[in-house]
């Protein structure tokens, strides 16, 4: 009896735990949305994308989007070689279609999904996968890092003006921020902590297991066996680039976005980077603000602004879905690897 209490005391506890990880980020982004569109008339967003909007620019950045996450699974893939695995090409690609789709309901889940993935139809161990993950990470934070610090340094103005504007700069944010803000920013903080949490909860799964700490390792320690580093590092360079030309292209999709240049892209993108630390669905509520307060500054209405996130992040995000179904189809007729 003591035995049968016991399990469905844990069940409770998963099931809270894992409810608690879908209801958060919706229920932040969803606030986040909320405040931002609470006066806004959404009648408008049918006239702007049926009459005044210009797809052909839209078309054209989804194979940029598309070849961002290929990328990402060629790149896995020789990460992957060295410590002995080696999943197919279509696997792998799949496997990254398929996280960021899953990540829209729980966020970063998205990276045991493809290592789970990769067990399934590969025989993978999911502790080298895991490790190989989190190589990957290191390089893109490397990479992201340092093509902001670039940025940031060729705009230091406008970051400037941002920070003002936000609240967010030292000397003016006991003058700037407003109750709405301090409350925004407590929420995002709360609900960033608590999704570390939950993430290093589930991890300790791992942590206990001396073999798992030791696969994990080992797919960190991949990098130095990549045969093919040029194509590597092209990869990792082209990664980003797709996914900036997946982003700047839709500036051309609106009269008043369409002449603001190169450099608001390059800021704008680089704001939204960060602002997408905060856990909810594919970003959806910091982005916007994000995206919406750079556009701001460089002189587009408080209206257009908002037109373009709602707009640009909806289209995207249905092409992340979209990816998600194609990849959950192709692995449905995928034959399956036994594990050796």
């Amino acid at each position: 009896m003591n035995y049968l209490c016991n399990f469905a005391l844990m069940e409770r506890k998963t099931f809270g735990s894992n409810l608690l990880k879908i209801v958060m980020p919706l229920t932040l982004g969803g606030a986040i949305l909320y405040w931002m569109y609470r006066d806004f008339d959404f009648q408008m967003v049918r006239h702007v994308m049926l009459h005044e909007m210009n797809w052909t620019w839209m078309l054209l950045s989804f194979p940029f989007g598309i070849l961002a996450q290929a990328m990402r699974g060629w790149r896995w893939k020789q990460t992957l070689d060295p410590i002995g695995e080696h999943p197919r090409h279509s696997t792998a690609v799949n496997a990254v279609f398929l996280s960021y789709a899953v990540s829209l309901v729980i966020p970063r889940i998205g990276e045991f999904t493809r290592c789970g993935v990769l067990k399934r139809w590969e025989g993978i161990s999911f502790s080298k996968a895991l490790g190989t993950v989190v190589t990957e990470r290191a390089v893109d934070t490397l990479i992201v890092m340092f093509y902001s610090g670039l940025i940031l340094l060729i705009e230091m103005s406008v970051f400037g003006t941002f920070f003002r504007k936000t609240g967010t700069s030292l000397d003016h944010i006991l003058s700037s921020f407003s109750l709405t803000g301090y409350l925004v920013t407590a929420i995002c903080g709360v609900a960033a902590l608590v999704l570390l949490h939950l993430l290093l909860k589930n991890l300790s799964i791992y942590n206990k297991v001396k073999t798992t700490l030791g696969g994990i390792w080992e797919g960190v320690r991949s990098l130095r066996g990549i045969k093919n580093l040029p194509l590597y590092l092209f990869f990792s360079v082209g990664i980003w680039v797709c996914y900036f030309l997946h982003y700047y292209l839709t500036f051309f999709c609106f009269d008043f976005t369409q002449d603001l240049g190169l450099g608001c892209a390059l800021v704008s993108f680089v704001v939204a980077n960060f602002a997408v630390i905060v856990p909810t669905p594919n970003g959806a509520g910091p982005w916007h603000f994000a995206i919406k307060t750079m556009l701001i500054l460089y002189g587009v209405a408080d209206a257009q602004a908002l037109y373009f996130v709602l707009i640009v992040h909806s289209v995207q995000t249905m092409l992340v879905v979209l990816l998600g179904v194609w990849a959950w189809l192709r692995l449905s007729f995928t034959p399956k690897k036994q594990a050796l």
